[in-house]
């Protein structure tokens, strides 16, 4: 069997420049890629919790505000959901509002999780994902920190701690 030198090459000047690009992103957290809305106006928003009760962005200046896109099926949403839980619990009594933002899912899915592991905050629904694209979230979990003025502080990509949290919150208050 002859070696087809020409297509050996051809092939190599495809492969290797995109196993270069591919390799590049190992070894960068995703967590530390900037938000280009960090310091900006968070984007205003009307949505309704699970309950019927409407929840406008602009509302909720004065008060820091945890903004979290979750979903049920979502692996690393139910291991984030107890540090949610605890800030909630120990920030809330000072004065900072959470919410979670259903993304890709159902009222009926999140009922019977909330259910179970708790909810110490309201769950808004976006069913058009229009909130979801208007902050940029590519994925769950992705939470947002308000500032008092409405500006976006902070935006995690992926689950989020307890400890997170406090890092961003305790300068706020």
């Amino acid at each position: 069997m002859k070696l087809n030198w020409k297509v050996l090459l051809a092939g190599l000047l495809l492969v290797v420049p995109l196993i270069g690009v591919l390799a590049s992103g190992f070894g960068r957290d995703p967590r530390g890629v900037s938000n280009q809305l960090e310091g900006k106006l968070a984007p205003d928003f009307t949505l309704t919790t699970m309950e019927g009760s409407p929840v406008t962005r602009s509302n909720l200046t004065g008060a820091p505000v945890v903004l979290n896109f979750w979903s049920t099926w979502c692996q690393p949403c139910r291991v984030e959901h107890p540090h949610l839980q605890q800030a909630a619990q120990v920030y809330g009594a000072r004065g900072v509002r959470f919410f979670g933002v259903l993304y890709n899912d159902t009222p009926e899915a999140a009922r019977p999780f909330l259910a179970r592991n708790g909810s110490l905050f309201p769950t808004l629904l976006d069913p058009s994902q229009r909130v979801a694209i208007d902050f940029g979230v590519a994925g769950v979990p992705e939470t947002f920190i308000l500032h008092p003025d409405g500006r976006i502080v902070r935006k995690f990509i992926g689950p989020v701690s307890f400890a997170d949290l406090s890092a961003v919150l305790e300068p706020l208050l």
